[in-house]
């Protein structure tokens, strides 16, 4: 079901919603340059167990609408809490995946009330300033490629080389994350200019220090990439561990031979991951 919420007098965030009777609905959130379509399997799983399940496309995402300003952090978790009101939600279990993560961590941090529960998945932790050698390196590893001479059958294709135990709807849903032309050419759905601007908001506002003002439940998923040996695991592990030691009640669950997109990857194991998660909230009574 496709849900169109209004969040400010002129925008609009899409939802992919599925309903469900069981207590604790799930907020899906994406990356960026992402959308809520590659949260579907997972979502498919999680509804099968009874929850419902609200994926959002942020700003300037998917289906929401573009408008000219608003993409930063603060501005995506304002739109979510506006949508959530608008939904009568509460009390819902938060995964964010990648930039998604910062934006779920700021979210659970800001707005108590609202989050039982939050999951971060390969993401919520990278602190830019640390990990690149400067704002040039990380702007030239995170810039989006062209897409001069790109075509939907192009980056299908493509898409299933490197990623070839993903899903035909996964494989979709990447390639949806950008704009069909009709003559079958891809154009990107944000300017270059707002992609800067969620850029600045991630290098200028790492989720460190909003990690204290969190007492839920929080699950830490890392991926692991395929090829890494021992050393280069431990140093991942470590250096999540050292940045989200803040977080009061976290576990990490970490993917071994993984991709960032470990939603779309290994849709079941996130599922059963998230559900475990939901199974540790306490009574909705007792909660505060």
């Amino acid at each position: 079901m496709d849900l169109s919420v209004p969040v400010t007098d002129d925008v609009k965030l899409h939802f992919r919603h599925r309903p469900g009777t069981a207590s604790l609905p799930f907020l899906l959130v994406h990356g960026m340059a992402s959308s809520a379509r590659l949260w579907d399997e997972v979502a498919d799983h999680l509804a099968a167990a009874g929850h419902a399940v609200y994926a959002a496309d942020l700003r300037g995402h998917g289906d929401s609408d573009t408008p000219e300003t608003g993409y930063d952090t603060p501005t995506a978790v304002a739109d979510l809490v506006a949508a959530a009101a608008a939904l009568s939600l509460d009390r819902v279990v938060v995964a964010g995946h990648s930039w998604g993560g910062n934006v779920s961590v700021r979210l659970t941090a800001e707005h108590p009330e609202l989050v039982a529960a939050l999951a971060l998945v390969d993401g919520g932790w990278l602190e830019p300033a640390k990990a690149f050698s400067s704002w040039d390196a990380f702007v030239g590893a995170l810039r989006p490629a062209s897409l001069e001479g790109a075509t939907e059958q192009s980056v299908s294709d493509y898409f299933r080389a490197i990623h070839p135990d993903w899903s035909p709807a996964a494989i979709e849903a990447a390639v949806a994350t950008m704009v069909v032309n009709p003559d079958g050419s891809l154009s990107r759905r944000m300017s270059t200019e707002q992609h800067m601007s969620i850029l600045h908001s991630i290098w200028n506002e790492p989720p460190r220090p909003w990690y204290a003002a969190i007492d839920v439940p929080t699950l830490l998923m890392p991926a692991i990439p395929k090829g890494a040996d021992e050393k280069w695991a431990d140093r991942i592990r470590s250096r999540i561990k050292e940045t989200t030691a803040d977080l009061r009640h976290a576990t990490m669950r970490e993917y071994l031979d993984s991709e960032h997109d470990l939603h779309a990857q290994h849709p079941r194991r996130v599922a059963d991951d998230l559900l475990d998660l939901a199974h540790c909230v306490r009574p909705a009574h007792s909660a505060r």
